[in-house]
């Protein structure tokens, strides 16, 4: 199993067109993930969520059980 290791932020990623030389991430998979945390922001926009901190543990938290869960841990 793979360590996640997050973006350092744009400036820091250097690519071979292929995978991020910094994180070691493919960047589809960096694409992917970028892609899924703006349609969360957008749902939270969309809604006028005003406790953003509230909806972002429960995000992170569901993400943590399912995943759990379908892995059988």
């Amino acid at each position: 199993m793979r360590t996640f290791t997050p973006c350092r932020g744009k400036t820091a990623c250097r690519d071979d067109g292929t995978v991020c030389l910094t994180c070691g991430r493919s960047l589809d998979e960096i694409g992917q993930t970028r892609d899924l945390i703006d349609a969360l922001a957008e749902l939270a926009l969309k809604h006028e969520y005003g406790n953003l901190d509230e909806f972002s543990a429960y995000v992170a938290d569901k993400i943590t059980k399912k995943v759990r869960h379908r892995r059988g841990t």
